[in-house]
């Protein structure tokens, strides 16, 4: 008996917190114990003393104690004569049988081990939400601390755990303990199997035969034959008081009876509320339904040559809008009235029909007698619309590859063309001269000009990297302004990760007129600068949310403005006046408020495809080209519908324009025309 207790309580004395024994104990399952601070009595700290010691603090055992309770356990075995006992229990820590029987001489409530419970844990079904806050997770039997286990893994050693460890999927953390415990083979499949929705114990047959305990034959004897009870002889007094107050209800008019509904439909009278006895109720004001159009030559069978189509006017009727044409069907010749089919607009015209009945107005008004021509706004001569290019001027001749782009400085006077030579071209407008050449090492496909008056800074997209050149051109104040803003930046102590990087240019490179280096990790199809200078967009040739980035000059600094991608960008712009950010996709454009971080207008252009992308000076008015051979006017303040969709190319749009300060737009096709169109946008 005496050995028995010493082995139960050297077992326990294994999780209690405290000194490590100096004997070798049983290795971990996953985790092995680290050594802890020695307190003589493991309760002579405060609580802020603990917290900062709660680290270096293990769930280990108690040396001191162990070591006691062992030789106790030990001597009180040997004087009993089972030593070999006591020793196989310490080693194993589980707590001895209750088939035991008690001594005379000793404490029967000594020898209870009625709590055959995880001797890691003692804290029983004490919630361990009230223990988030300290360093150890329960007391034992003798009102010691059991500590968590210490963790000081960061998530780069857990990521090795998780490498090196060909277990590491099937460890889980014991809630109860802390411990980490690798899960068994059986314990895998019986997770498998509840994730599968199948029950946990595999001899189930959820698919097994029914047994029917109760057969469906008639039986003589009924189940039960208890007599019926005296309540269901007597009446109900509270179904009495019920009915008692319902008539009550009827009786003061409180309840209606149900009457049968009328099946008959009613309608009705739109001029009910007019005095039918007034002159003018009765016919001044009265408002015939609209009659439909007697039908003409046009819609017979058989039509007169004369109002046949031919195959221009039906390709020019198709090209049409639905609103715009002036027959909303083709005439067709039949040879007999047999060989008519069936109308396939009957459906939609009985719609029209009823909507023709339904919008009609309800009240008669004095016409007002107005002048159609004075309707129609007075279009400038074109002579008052220019100076605009009627005929050729002048030849920009020196590369020798296709051009690409081009940008032409705020004050008009330079001219910057890039082309697939390698070559960035800086030109004056007047004379055609050809005044800087700047090597790029690669084929140009953007060119943007800062618009600020004073930073003389010119954008170049090569490849995947942004070069912003200072070409040295006309004010030398404003050359030398813009080096002294470019050096004025100072590099944060602690550089942020950014999705670009910035570089600066060598000595070299700063001879040729290169000051700046933007490197991407995709190649950039377009840059454009806001309207202050000190901003910069560009458009990457990448999938995802980052196809879109935002450079800030002054800090060198870059953010991608997006979470999601709504589909592959083709062009982007910022508002001339707004704090506001136009991307557009393939089939939309979209309009984002920079300061409020959220999308304004949607506008769907109805194009397959768009290609270019123009603001108007204003801001409220915008023009887009497409693939399809259509440049769609879109006014802001009407609708996200398109205002106007013209056709006037045969291919495909590559670039639209905007005149900063006449009402003219200009858009380029692939055709090898450019069209000026008047558009007026009143303020």
């Amino acid at each position: 008996m005496a050995g028995t207790r010493g082995a139960r309580r050297a077992a326990a004395a294994g999780a209690r917190p405290g000194k490590r024994s100096p004997e070798p104990e049983e290795p971990s399952l996953l985790c092995s114990p680290t050594p802890s601070l020695e307190d003589g009595s493991g309760s002579g700290l405060a609580d802020s003393e603990e917290s900062v010691f709660s680290g270096l603090e293990d769930s280990g055992s108690d040396s001191s104690e162990e070591s006691s309770e062992s030789e106790d356990g030990a001597r009180s075995g040997k004087s009993h004569g089972g030593p070999e006992k006591t020793s196989g229990q310490q080693a194993t820590g589980t707590p001895s049988p209750r088939t035991e029987a008690p001594t005379a001489h000793g404490d029967e409530y000594a020898e209870d081990s009625s709590d055959e419970e995880d001797v890691r844990n003692t804290v029983g079904n004490v919630p361990l939400e009230w223990y988030a806050d300290f360093p150890h997770v329960g007391y034992d039997l003798d009102g010691k601390r059991i500590y968590k286990p210490v963790r000081t893994q960061d998530e780069l050693d857990q990521f090795l755990d998780k490498m090196e460890d060909p277990d590491y999927w099937r460890t889980v953390q014991d809630r109860m303990t802390g411990h980490d415990v690798r899960l068994t083979d059986e314990q895998v499949a019986l997770v498998r199997r509840l994730q599968r929705g199948q029950f946990g114990d595999v001899s189930f047959d959820p698919y097994e035969p029914s047994v029917d305990f109760f057969s469906g034959d008639i039986m003589i004897h009924p189940v039960t034959n208890r007599p019926a009870d005296k309540r269901s002889f007597i009446p109900s007094l509270v179904e009495k008081e019920k009915v008692s107050r319902m008539v009550h209800a009827i009786k003061m008019g409180w309840i209606q009876p149900r009457r049968p509904r009328d099946p008959t439909p009613h309608f009705y009278d739109l001029w009910a509320q007019e005095n039918p006895n007034a002159v003018l109720g009765r016919h001044k004001m009265h408002v015939p339904a609209p009659k439909l159009a007697l039908p003409g030559h046009a819609e017979s069978y058989n039509p007169p040559p004369e109002y046949l189509l031919s195959e221009e006017e039906r390709l020019a009727w198709e090209q049409q809008e639905p609103g715009e044409r002036k027959v909303a069907f083709l005439p067709h010749r039949f040879p007999s009235l047999r060989a008519v089919p069936a109308y396939g607009r009957f459906v939609h015209e009985r719609f029209e029909r009823c909507l023709d009945l339904y919008l009609c107005p309800r009240q008669r008004k004095m016409r007002v007698n107005v002048d159609p021509e004075d309707l129609i706004p007075k279009l400038p001569r074109p002579r008052d619309l220019q100076p605009f290019p009627t005929c050729q001027a002048l030849v920009y001749r020196g590369h020798s590859d296709l051009v690409r782009c081009l940008s032409v400085s705020p004050g008009g006077q330079w001219l910057a063309s890039g082309s697939d030579d390698g070559s960035v071209r800086l030109w004056e407008v007047a004379t055609a001269r050809c005044m800087r050449t700047i090597p790029v090492g690669g084929v140009v496909k953007s060119v943007a000009w800062n618009p600020h008056p004073t930073i003389c800074l010119v954008a170049v997209a090569v490849e995947d990297t942004v070069l912003l050149l200072n070409p040295a051109l006309g004010d030398q104040l404003a050359v030398g302004n813009t080096d002294q803003v470019l050096a004025a930046f100072v590099p944060p102590e602690e550089p942020a990760l950014q999705p670009a990087r910035w570089l600066e240019a060598s000595q070299e490179e700063r001879q040729g007129g290169l000051r700046l280096r933007i490197c991407h990790s995709k190649p950039v199809t377009q840059v454009t600068w806001h309207g202050r200078g000190d901003y910069m967009a560009v458009v990457l040739a990448a999938q995802g949310h980052t196809q879109v980035l935002i450079h800030q000059l002054s800090r060198r600094r870059s953010q991608s403005p997006f979470r999601r991608s709504h589909g592959q960008v083709q062009r982007v712009a910022f508002h001339p006046i707004r704090p506001f950010l136009l991307v557009a996709s393939q089939r939309s454009i979209r309009l984002y408020h920079l300061l409020r971080q959220e999308l304004t207008k949607k506008l769907m252009p109805n194009c397959k495809w768009v290609s270019s992308l123009a603001v108007h000076p204003a801001g409220d008015n915008l023009i887009c080209g497409s693939y399809d051979s259509k440049l769609v006017w879109f006014d802001l303040d009407l609708s996200t519908r398109p205002y106007r969709v013209l056709r006037h190319h045969k291919k495909a749009l590559r670039a639209v324009a905007f005149h900063p300060l006449y009402p003219l737009f200009a858009s380029g096709s692939d055709d090898g025309s450019v069209i000026v169109c008047h558009g007026m946008v009143y303020k």
